[in-house]
């Protein structure tokens, strides 16, 4: 179920917060509980089973490890037990079809569909284990509890990745109030409207441009304008969609940490990595990067650990080469970046250049992560920097630029660099009666206009599902 289908927003959402508020405390845990699972079970009823499992799994083996000397032993099992159902599920078909390749010996392909967000709970799943081991928390032993952690559906499919630490005693006791809905509602229509009104819009742009015949079809201005477009669209998808879970857990008393801090305003990669996907970023500093030594040992094991890390950033998106390539693509510059100290590059000039060197490597990046195949990727790149070029082309610029693309693209830019320094928790915790009225108008008429597009339009993706 999607946050921006009629669905959702006409009568999922509705009636559990009129049901939700109609109960007293101590049922709220478990309406959340069962409104979650019937959200995950809409799209695939079938993988409910396999998110269950999973929450049982790491359930028994906290309790084992709360009780038991062979701590660390249960820990690796567990996250192991983890990591081959997310393989089998997200990667046993790639890895069959390149052992094929290579040693030309067909091995069967099954036909194995991947469970919606597995990749979001399953690593909050390991980081539930990994906390109560660290004697971070204790050991959760209501599983209904804990079964509404994994599976609270603002953060399931999606994100943001919400480490067990972080809600463990809102799930147990929170503050839930007219304001924090008011507040909640408000960044939700916020996100929405992100999603619906820029990222959709530009999206159609990307897949007409990215379905073409690279080869004889678009020159240079046209890739621009489609990695412009899909760097645009990436950022307002999940940003919005971040958005929409971060103001559905305050509107029933959560507070989620940021995912997203204007991210295409970094001066560096190393600076965009802690912008952009926040939740994922600290998820494998703390649960990998830092096991694995961290900064603390020699300059060659830091590499080697970074090097890991975005290889494992890569691999985390999907089955394909390009997302492998597009994870190694950052983790090469942040090893750059920390040999060459570039934050110690602080004049006026030197932030500009370091400004546009960061988007040129991200907006190069959001190609390959974009492209069907490496093959394609590298053509486009070549396409992008007049490496090839096409002597006829069949289409014009203006042909994929309307007035509603234009006016998109240019809310897009303004909006992703926060030019006017939006603080949506500062305004709305002023006593400007004034100033809320007008928040509250700006609000409805995002909703408003967010609805008409969804009714008439079936163009609604959601990029991150497939992740």
């Amino acid at each position: 179920m999607l946050f921006s289908s009629i669905i959702f927003l006409s009568i999922f959402l509705p009636s559990l917060i009129i049901l939700y508020f109609s109960v007293k405390k101590s049922f709220r845990n478990y309406i959340l509980l069962i409104y979650s699972l019937i959200f995950y079970a809409w799209g695939e009823p079938r993988y409910l089973s396999v998110m269950l499992c999973i929450i049982l799994i790491n359930y028994l083996a906290a309790i084992l490890i709360d009780k038991n000397k062979n701590r660390k032993i249960i820990l690796i099992c567990d996250i192991l037990l983890n990591l081959f159902v997310l393989i089998y599920f997200k990667y046993f078909n790639f890895i069959v079809i390149n052992i094929n390749k290579v040693l030309k010996n067909p091995l069967p392909k099954l036909n194995i569909i991947m469970p919606i967000g597995i990749s979001f709970f399953i690593f909050q799943a390991i980081s539930y284990v990994f906390d109560v081991y660290k004697n971070e928390v204790p050991v959760q032993k209501n599983i209904y509890k804990l079964t509404l952690y994994i599976s609270f559906f603002p953060q399931l499919i999606a994100g943001p990745i919400v480490k067990y630490h972080e809600v463990q005693k809102e799930i147990e006791n929170r503050n839930e109030s007219l304001n924090n809905i008011y507040l909640g509602l408000f960044r939700f229509s916020i996100g929405l409207g992100k999603k619906v009104l820029i990222a959709n819009t530009l999206g159609e742009v990307v897949d007409k441009i990215f379905m073409l015949d690279i080869i004889n079809t678009i020159d240079y201005k046209i890739a621009w304008i489609g990695a412009i477009c899909y760097s645009l669209q990436l950022y307002f998808d999940f940003s919005g969609y971040s958005d929409m879970a971060i103001g559905l857990g305050k509107v029933f008393g959560f507070k989620f940490l940021e995912n997203f801090n204007y991210p295409y305003v970094s001066k560096s990669i190393t600076e965009f990595w802690r912008r952009w996907h926040i939740s994922l970023g600290t998820w494998f500093k703390e649960y990998l990067y830092i096991p694995l030594g961290g900064n603390r040992k020699s300059s060659i094991r830091t590499y080697i650990n970074l090097f890991i890390v975005f290889l494992a950033t890569g691999i985390w998106h999907g089955a394909k080469w390009t997302f492998v390539i597009w994870g190694l693509w950052h983790g090469i510059f942040i090893i750059i970046e920390r040999k060459i100290k570039i934050e110690k590059y602080d004049k006026k000039f030197e932030i500009f250049i370091r400004h546009i060197y960061t988007l040129f490597i991200i907006i190069t990046g959001w190609v390959l992560f974009r492209a069907e195949n490496m093959s394609y990727g590298i053509k486009f790149l070549k396409i992008m920097f007049g490496i090839s070029k096409n002597s006829k082309i069949p289409y014009s610029v203006m042909y994929f630029l309307d007035r509603k693309v234009i006016l998109a693209l240019l809310i897009g830019l303004i909006a992703s660099v926060n030019i006017f320094k939006l603080n949506i928790d500062k305004y709305y915790e002023s006593k400007s009666f004034m100033r809320n009225i007008l928040l509250n108008m700006y609000s409805i008429i995002i909703l408003i206009l967010s609805y008409m597009s969804i009714l008439s339009s079936t163009y609604n993706p959601f990029i991150y599902f497939r992740f």
